[in-house]
């Protein structure tokens, strides 16, 4: 069974677990469950242009990304921050948090594209990498400063 849907990223699927969403996979996946058929509702609204949060339940990982994980929940859609930034909220290093944001397991729910370096873009973990950044920030209307 083929469970997911396009983007124009490509294929996005989802994982959860009891405590809620736990990865989407730039690929089709096979798992489904009453809140990963929300989430690709929600999903497939956002891509739309029709839904500017979601509303679903985060299985936040442990530790420094579980933080910044919730720092990039709150960036509001069409802002940014920059790693140095999230950096002070969780009282860590820049390097440490572009590293938690690299293993976010859930890009575009939790919007690591709004993390941006203070000089570059940074790095992005979908197909075509900072291209998807850059479009992704460009659907959202935000600016790009960098």
């Amino acid at each position: 069974m083929r469970v997911g849907i396009e983007t124009p990223l490509g294929p996005v699927s989802l994982s959860d677990g009891p405590e809620g969403l736990t990865a989407l996979h730039w690929r089709w996946g096979s798992q489904s469950s009453p809140l990963i058929v929300e989430a690709l509702q929600q999903l497939e609204a956002y891509f739309a242009g029709r839904l500017r949060a979601f509303d679903l339940p985060i299985a936040f990982r442990p530790g420094l990304t579980g933080a910044v994980q919730r720092q990039m929940l709150a960036i509001p859609q069409g802002e940014t921050r920059t790693y140095g930034q999230i950096a002070k909220a969780v009282g860590a290093a820049p390097q440490a948090v572009g590293q938690a944001c690299g293993a976010n397991p859930l890009p575009i729910v939790v919007p690591c594209h709004r993390v941006l370096g203070s000089v570059t873009i940074g790095g992005f973990s979908a197909p075509g990498g900072v291209e998807s950044k850059v479009w992704l920030l460009k659907h959202e209307g935000g600016t790009l400063l960098i």
